[in-house]
């Protein structure tokens, strides 16, 4: 593993079904994840995932990348397009630093309407890779 390494890809199909459930799991209940009229309503084409169900796809692509002993110290991310039903969102990761066992990795995930979310995290790395 080097600066510079490219993680695979992780393709995840945005259903109605992730959307509410990360909502209710996350206790975000407003209307905009899980009410389809009152989306649009307030403008939106249809529900939308929300920023903490993006949070745990992002540290559950790094931890399956770099396994059980890795630990997400730090994670800062940015929401831009929406993750709407039907929609499939693309994470890909580069590593931005090494140093000792902490790597220093920038993510972003794509989807058919643009980059969905942007960030960095560090984790700190454990085992064998």
């Amino acid at each position: 593993m080097r600066t510079g390494d490219v993680l695979p890809p992780l393709t995840l199909a945005i259903t109605r079904t992730l959307i509410v459930a990360g909502a209710i799991a996350s206790r975000d209940y407003q209307d905009v994840h899980h009410d389809p009229e009152l989306a649009r309503r307030k403008g939106s084409p249809d529900i939308f995932m929300n920023i903490l169900t993006t949070n745990g796809l992002v540290g559950r692509y790094l931890t399956d990348h770099f396994g059980p002993t890795a630990v997400l110290r730090k994670l800062s991310i940015r929401l831009g397009a929406p993750n709407y039903p039907g929609d499939t969102m693309v994470l890909t990761g580069t590593i931005e630093q090494l140093d000792g066992d902490t790597a220093t990795v920038r993510v972003i995930g794509t989807n058919g309407i643009g980059a969905h979310v942007t960030g960095t995290a560090v984790l700190t790395l454990g085992g064998e890779r």
